[in-house]
């Protein structure tokens, strides 16, 4: 092998490790557009960015093979009543106010099409279209099992409710807007 052919060699795996670069760097900038908080949260599990990165595009795959369906008009209407319900009975009875606002988030996501395997792989799934609202969706189940275990306090509980209101006004927001005629 001559100087020159050595030259290009090098030259070529220079090119080729900075276009690599170029590219983990795109892919990273498009994750953290579109996870918002999210992506901190996930990569700070770990510490492992590119398999953290990886995990959030396994998520991103998983959720294009959902089947989400928008909810009829009815069943917005009523899952909006039913929260207005849960948010009225929370002066008198919070922690059950606040584990009816669970089971009722369970059952939106579920009409609308999410699996409902456990929770994680909920909150994982839900987190593609809602980043911002995820961590709002943790911090609510949280409370929920700290009240299961007597560990939850009236403040915990106000907060868990308003966690939820914000996952439950997003699910009904997007029903509305992929509704055909609006």
């Amino acid at each position: 092998m001559n100087t020159t052919t050595i030259v290009i060699i090098v030259a070529a795996v220079v090119v080729a490790g900075g276009l690599a670069v170029m590219a983990r760097r795109r892919r990273s900038a498009r994750l953290q557009r579109q996870f918002g908080p999210e992506y901190e949260h996930t990569v700070s599990e770990a510490g492992d960015r590119r398999s953290d990165e990886a995990r959030l595009r396994e998520r991103e795959k998983r959720h294009e093979e959902l089947t989400l369906r928008p909810l009829p008009a009815e069943s917005r209407a009523r899952y909006q009543k039913e929260w207005n319900s849960v948010q009225e009975r929370f002066v008198d009875t919070p922690g059950s106010a606040v584990h009816d606002a669970d089971q009722l988030t369970t059952q939106i996501m579920r009409e609308v099409g999410y699996p409902m395997d456990n929770f994680e792989q909920r909150a994982a799934d839900i987190s593609v279209e809602h980043p911002d609202i995820v961590e709002h969706y943790r911090a609510a189940h949280a409370v929920v099992v700290a009240h299961e275990r007597g560990q939850a306090e009236t403040e915990d509980l106000r907060r868990a409710v308003t966690s939820y209101r914000a996952l439950v006004d997003s699910l009904l927001e997007d029903a509305t807007s992929s509704q055909p005629n609006r």
